[in-house]
């Protein structure tokens, strides 16, 4: 791997000070106030070896060996973390996407057989190869816009071979990429009008699944036009007892309960939460949840926007993604995701940051591994275009990060 230092670099070390500077052996997501501390260096250096950081300070490093990078004044800062995709599916939804713009409800064509189950069909017939190949390219165009850590999701099989076999996808295109790849087995995504008996039975097989998978997270989606509270209960109830983290999707459209009984049941996010009332609000900010915002579902579908700003003035840990996919959230850019979060969810600069890296890796259970630039921990690290780092949230459409290094290496590199 060799080494690598940046120099002369705005360094936005995400090692917030009002939580003693060492992020490194912290465990646990920033809430309310505390997102706005991103630890700025005005002009320093991030020194990697063996993909490793060896130093982050203030001026230049003592000895310059190996390969370096004058930054010229640019941001530095941690690689972006998306933490919900649903990158790993076969086929695509273009035609929905004319029906959408004609006029009709994502809900409309979800109930006339197309949505996620036209993306479900379509992924039960590819091979595992396939599947693998084509989430590796889309990691890979990901890897090039400054994403180092991803999370993928299953759940477009929904029955038990098929969400095997994305997760087994899922792990092989790991193996081919340079950025951090965590599975989520989103088994509980719909109910399929040719078993309406699945939720029951993929709770009662998620203990082959935690022998098969250990670690995976579990997750499902709590709405009315897909699973209810009680059904996404008894998942979760089963999770718990093989020590399987839990996730939900939940208050996309309406609000049922899905909140409430999540942090009953230790849910580590809930995402969405476009649709989510005000005691779900004041629950969530009095609660370790995370709360994931999606909010390119939002600008793609139309609706309401997660009350972001709401729930961290409350005390709440927020965290942003793209939730990626073929039929809500047809892009893979993060960039876009914390622009939409401060435009339209109220967040700020800084806490969109907060929320893109450090929150992000909290709700995959990675922040001791990344999601800071401190000494110790993977060597991913992104140099901005810009020299300010609002340009990344105010801004949209721009271009990608001049610099790209993941686990020390450089993937990415603009003259």
């Amino acid at each position: 791997m060799g080494m690598l230092s940046i120099i002369n670099a705005r360094v936005i070390t995400m090692n917030a000070s009002a939580h003693g500077g060492n992020t490194a052996t912290q465990n646990g997501a920033r809430h309310g106030a505390a997102m706005s501390d991103i630890g700025v260096i005005e002009n320093g250096h991030v020194c990697m070896r063996d993909g490793v950081i060896t130093s982050v300070a203030p001026g230049r490093p003592a000895s310059l060996i190996g390969e370096v990078i004058d930054a010229g004044g640019r941001v530095c800062m941690p690689a972006l973390i998306d933490c919900h995709t649903h990158l790993c599916f076969a086929g695509d939804r273009w035609s929905e996407w004319e029906q959408l713009r004609a006029g009709e409800s994502y809900e409309s064509i979800l109930a006339a057989g197309g949505g996620i189950m036209s993306t479900v069909r379509a992924t039960r017939q590819a091979t595992p190869e396939v599947l693998a190949h084509e989430l590796g390219d889309r990691l890979r165009a990901l890897a090039q816009l400054g994403v180092g850590s991803v999370e993928v999701k299953s759940g477009y099989g929904l029955d038990w071979q098929s969400e095997i076999k994305m997760l087994g996808a899922i792990d092989a295109a790991a193996k081919n990429t340079p950025q951090l790849v965590m599975a989520t087995c989103l088994g509980g995504h719909a109910i399929p009008a040719d078993n309406p008996a699945w939720p029951e039975q993929f709770a009662a097989n998620l203990a082959d699944l935690a022998r098969q998978f250990p670690g995976v997270a579990v997750d499902a989606f709590c709405e009315r036009s897909a699973l209810s509270v009680q059904q996404c209960r008894d998942i979760f109830t089963q999770a718990k007892k093989f020590n399987m983290p839990r996730r939900l999707h939940t208050d996309q459209f309406n609000s049922i309960g899905g909140v409430a009984m999540a942090i009953e049941c230790g849910a580590t996010t809930v995402d969405h939460l476009d649709a989510a009332d005000e005691n779900s609000i004041t629950a969530l900010a009095k609660s370790k949840t995370i709360a994931v915002l999606l909010p390119c579902s939002v600008y793609a579908l139309g609706g309401s926007y997660a009350r972001g700003r709401s729930m961290i003035d409350q005390g709440a840990a927020v965290a942003v993604a793209s939730n990626s996919n073929p039929g809500s959230a047809p892009t893979i850019d993060m960039r876009f995701a914390m622009h939409l979060a401060v435009r339209h969810c109220g967040l700020s600069t800084n806490e969109a940051l907060t929320a893109a890296t450090w929150n992000a890796a909290c709700a995959l259970g990675i922040e001791t591994k990344v999601a800071s630039l401190h000494v110790g921990k993977r060597a991913d690290a992104i140099v901005l275009e810009e020299r300010d780092e609002r340009a990344l949230t105010h801004g949209f459409a721009g271009p990608p990060p001049r610099h790209v290094v993941l686990a020390g290496n450089l993937i990415s590199y603009r003259h």
